[in-house]
């Protein structure tokens, strides 16, 4: 019988209800990766007991983590105030700790909502099982003294990604991004008035020599690439922007990657790429083939399959909670439909623990248990947060939904790994990429969009071949059927 590796040594933030609840699941789940070593509150009455002590006050994280060799500092305090929680974040990354805070999507959607304050949700109700902590102590030894550069640096996934390798103590963490605003804020939340604007990259992946100029200044040794274009229902109507960012500028990093001495290049990929019916999980399963099917170089190459993450801008809280503010019904595509769920701490986790278990060219996997109908996640969802004037307007599948996700593809085969909640998988290599990409990028380069289609349909067997385009009417048929003389 095996037993499970010590986890990170962990500090709770709150000795109240629900720091003892986390204490006591984490003690109780191994596997989770966290070991608690005591707390620190305010109040000198919740004094813990005699394996996991009150260590000190808030103000004491810093000093606490420091004396006591924490790797992780939990927030598990839901009613602390604002000032006081970006204090306590500031002291255990000055510590060099991964902060993490319950529930862990509350930094993407730090609001209240309807009646309610999203510190209050209750997790493991909405995703439809018990949030996995995956990160283990080993994924410390990947990023810790080396240089780590983080592409999408400035979106929900790339900068979550960017606050627990903060962490984990590299010598450099590089935030690369083609929009400046969304880096701008990251950096400011994680070097506070101390900029560090040389860590800081405006480039767009589309562009390889200018990826080639920064890879060759900076010499990133580990990359996590989160940049994609990522929205399903726009990438239906624009599949050549699509090619041009998820899969021409994931070659553009995969062979700049292999040409300049990087050691581990992860891709953050979707489960929609599993059997693609989308134009997004097509480019998505054509930047995992390109990954799998690396340039030779001692570089380690994987990939990373997600679920939706709750907490990332635009997921469906958000647009939940825009919906229940504002009054109107809350639209769901379909009564039947079903997702796997995230929590995007979860997300970014899965990321790290997969830099550590690659060997090369896997697609790792978090088993994220059954799926959770969306219906009910909405009904839980109002429930949680008071609303209980619920409207529901379903909406119809659009173009390029599946109704049931699947985590994996019908030809692909699961195999475990040495986390017991991850699973891998591989594919054939694919030397036909190598011919038929520069035609998909010549059609993208054109804006040829039935072109790309059924370049996508011929590269990925089961993904819709565009229908053919309607006959262009007789003039004199427009002009009978147009309500006014000069509409045509």
């Amino acid at each position: 019988m095996t037993t499970a590796p010590p986890g990170l040594r962990t500090l709770i933030v709150g000795a109240g209800e629900a720091g003892w609840a986390l204490a006591r699941d984490l003690l109780r789940v191994p596997e989770y990766g966290l070991e608690p070593v005591g707390f620190v509150d305010d109040d000198p009455g919740k004094q813990g007991n005699e394996s996991l002590p009150r260590l000190g006050t808030l103000a004491d994280t810093g000093a606490v983590a420091r004396a006591h060799g924490v790797e992780v500092v939990v927030v598990a305090v839901p009613g602390l105030p604002p000032e006081r929680f970006h204090e306590v974040t500031a002291a255990g990354n000055d510590a060099g700790c991964t902060v993490r805070y319950l529930p862990s999507f509350v930094a993407a959607l730090r609001r209240d909502v309807v009646g309610g304050d999203l510190r209050s949700l209750d997790v493991n109700r909405l995703i439809g099982r018990q949030e996995v902590h995956v990160v283990s102590a080993g994924a410390r030894r990947v990023i810790a003294g080396r240089r780590v550069l983080v592409t999408g640096a400035g979106g929900s996934i790339g900068s979550e990604l960017c606050r627990q390798v903060y962490g984990f103590g590299p010598s450099r963490l590089y935030l690369l991004d083609h929009d400046e605003s969304n880096l701008h804020r990251l950096q400011l939340e994680l070097y506070g008035s101390s900029l560090h604007d040389d860590d800081v990259v405006v480039a767009d992946i589309r562009d390889r020599a200018r990826l080639l100029q920064v890879f060759r200044d900076l010499r990133p040794e580990v990359v996590f690439h989160a940049a994609a274009h990522k929205h399903l229902p726009m990438l239906e109507h624009h599949p050549c922007e699509g090619v041009k960012s998820n899969v021409l500028g994931t070659e553009h990093l995969v062979r700049t990657a292999a040409r300049t001495g990087v050691e581990r290049f992860v891709l953050i990929s979707t489960d929609k790429a599993a059997d693609p019916v989308s134009v997004l999980g097509a480019t998505k399963r054509l930047a995992e083939l390109i990954v799998q099917n690396a340039p030779a170089s001692p570089c380690v190459f994987t990939a990373v399959r997600f679920g939706n993450v709750l907490g990332s801008r635009g997921s469906l809280l958000d647009v939940l909670a825009e919906q229940l503010r504002s009054g109107q019904p809350v639209t769901v595509t379909h009564p039947d439909m079903t997702r796997f769920f995230m929590t995007i701490e979860e997300a970014a986790g899965l990321v790290l623990e997969a830099s550590r278990l690659a060997t090369g060219g896997e697609v790792f996997v978090l088993d994220m248990g059954e799926p959770v109908r969306i219906l009910d996640l909405v009904r839980t969802y109002a429930e949680q947060v008071n609303a209980p004037d619920l409207q529901i307007r379903f909406t119809g599948l659009r173009p390029g939904e599946k109704l049931n996700e699947t985590l994996f593809a019908a030809h692909e085969r699961r195999r475990p790994t040495a986390h017991p909640r991850i699973h891998a998988t591989a594919s054939p290599d694919r030397p036909d990429l190598a011919t038929e990409l520069p035609g998909l990028y010549a059609a993208a380069a054109r804006n040829d969009a039935p072109e790309v289609r059924r370049r996508l349909a011929r590269l990925l067997p089961g993904f819709p071949a565009p229908r053919p385009a309607p006959l262009p009417r007789p003039l004199a048929a427009i002009a009978a059927s147009a309500p006014y003389p000069d509409d045509f």
